[in-house]
């Protein structure tokens, strides 16, 4: 159940003590013994608080040392682009990358105006600097816990393609910095930010050269020629810049609804749990905007790194990022006429089905990959995924020539797209998901989470097929048990379970002692919520067997 203040705005006692913080940051010694205290990496790079002990200064020498030593394994030896959204703790953290990245001899590209960087601009510089071939590749770091609270800090590896690196990666450089941290920062060096800056970085104008490019993935002129009025909300984020020089630039009807920017976000208002955290596919944190769409013909959130996208209709509010992204495939592949007809579209295996339906129908192959938009990289960087999307609202395509755009989640994309489909159908992308609705059925969708014990969510994350027992769900034949995607054959690290009209899929939860069930059914909510208990059966009962 959602909290007794979701929805609203946020209140004194919601607030971070800023400098108690970014203070903790600096005099909290994390301890090695404790795995909570290591560095961890996820799905999008290592997070947390300072006041943990888990998002320190130790943590982010350790990384960025093991940044440096990984790349030089790798043969890596440009420069390291270097991005930082607006979090309290992304400043001083980028700061402290910037001394040991100078130390190393490492070359940092920093921002020209000295402002934010949103995730998805970064990829777009790392490609820009190694396209063609570039002898010396360059790769990325992005200061940033994304959507997280304003307690949190992030740190996130992009390799030269561009896009989230790869466990293999991740597990090097996280071993290696916890090694370090084990031995007292031994083999850390480290110079003043002042000589950092004087000896150690160049400026690049990320704005500039992302914001002069966008007519190459997007039909601007549409959306300026039909007079789509856009409210852009950049939830204080990194995006804050770039929505008001989009407009400018290119003559748009775009209004930037919060152009304020405050790490205590105590403009927000709270998430279902009563937290402020900046996602702009929760209706709880997107009520403000949901509260004025009337003023606008769409209005778009994008959460602190601008990687994630919210898109709201006047007809609709907030849609759900399942239906956005279903009709902004159908949209693209109807109207690039530069994509190759044998690209593929790329969603994740807890990603709604309606996707399936409408690219089958479309003369496409769906590319089906676990949890995580490292697993688009590939694909996007090579031109043979036409679209990566997950249904976390985080999604990228490719240009208008079928080349790469960027390997990484982009909002802004993603939120432009909409004043395009707008402008160019005429229709509101939740008017479109309405008729995708009458034409392929109206499928339910929710996640909810299921008690687990560390031992079981290991078992869960190592089940194969064999391991479920059951023969139907909800009343329905099953027709597929997959433990690993269908599109590139990578473990899901836990099952998904298939039968003609539903599916759910149980993963376990990197932190808590629980596990995650998506679930889906296009014979409605009553059969969702079926199909949602048959899922904690059927998994309960492979995880307690003997």
């Amino acid at each position: 159940m959602a909290h007794d203040r979701a929805g609203r705005p946020a209140r004194a006692t919601d607030l971070e003590d800023l400098p108690h913080l970014v203070t903790a940051y600096y005099a909290r010694i994390p301890d090695p013994s404790d795995p909570a205290q290591l560095v961890q990496f996820g799905t999008s790079g290592h997070r947390g608080s300072s006041l943990d002990c888990a998002f320190n200064e130790a943590h982010i020498l350790a990384i960025t040392q093991a940044i440096v030593e990984y790349r030089a394994t790798r043969g890596i030896t440009g420069p390291v682009y270097l991005a930082r959204d607006t979090h309290a703790l992304s400043e001083p953290a980028w700061t402290t990358a910037l001394e040991v990245l100078a130390a190393n001899e490492v070359t940092a590209i920093i921002d020209a105006r000295d402002r934010y960087t949103p995730t998805p601009v970064l990829s777009h510089a790392v490609l820009r600097h190694n396209q063609g071939g570039a002898r010396h590749q360059a790769d990325g770091i992005v200061v940033t816990p994304s959507h997280n609270p304003p307690r949190d800090g992030g740190f996130k590896y992009n390799p030269p393609h561009g896009g989230p690196a790869d466990t293999v990666a991740t597990d090097a450089i996280a071993d290696r910095a916890n090694e370090l941290l084990r031995g007292g920062l031994v083999g850390v060096k480290r110079t003043t930010l002042q000589h950092a800056l004087m000896t150690g970085v160049e400026r690049y104008d990320y704005l500039d050269h992302y914001i002069a490019d966008l007519p190459n993935v997007l039909n601007l002129d549409a959306i300026r020629g039909a007079g789509i009025r856009l409210g852009a909300d950049p939830m204080g984020g990194a995006s804050v810049d770039y929505w008001e020089e989009i407009g400018q630039r290119y003559d748009l009807e775009i209004e930037v609804v919060n152009p304020f920017v405050d790490p205590t976000w105590r403009f927000m208002t709270l998430d279902a749990d009563g937290q402020i955290r900046m996602d702009p596919s929760s209706r709880y944190a997107m009520a403000s905007l949901v509260a004025i769409r009337d003023d606008y013909d769409i209005s778009t959130g994008n959460d602190a790194d601008a990687d994630r996208h919210g898109v709201v209709t006047p007809d609709a509010g907030l849609m759900n990022p399942n239906h956005y992204l279903a009709v902004a495939i159908e949209y693209l592949i109807a109207n690039r006429m530069g994509w190759d007809a044998l690209t593929k579209i790329g969603k994740t295996a807890v990603t709604s089905s309606m996707i399936d339906r409408v690219v089958s129908v479309l003369g496409r192959q769906v590319h089906e990959v676990p949890v995580g938009f490292k697993w688009f990289v590939p694909g996007l960087f090579s031109g043979s995924l036409a679209f990566g999307g997950e249904e976390s609202a985080g999604a990228s395509f490719l240009r208008h020539d079928g080349t790469v755009w960027t390997t990484d989640k982009d909002g802004i994309l993603l939120a432009l797209l909409a004043a395009e489909i707008t402008a160019v159908t005429g229709q509101s992308p939740s008017a479109r998901y309405a008729e995708l609705e009458k034409r392929y059925g109206s499928p339910a969708y929710a996640r909810i989470d299921a008690a687990a014990t560390a031992s079981q969510k290991s078992r869960l994350a190592a089940l194969t097929p064999d391991d479920i027992t059951a023969t139907e769900v909800a009343g329905e034949e099953i027709t597929a048990i997959q433990t690993r995607a269908r599109g590139n054959g990578a473990a899901l690290g836990g099952v998904k379970v298939s039968t003609e009209n539903a599916w759910f899929a149980a993963r376990p939860s990197g932190t808590e002692d629980k596990y995650k069930i998506y679930a889906e059914s296009f014979e409605g909510p009553e059969h969702l919520a079926q199909v949602q208990a048959a899922a904690e059966e059927v998994v309960g009962r492979a995880l307690t067997a003997d």
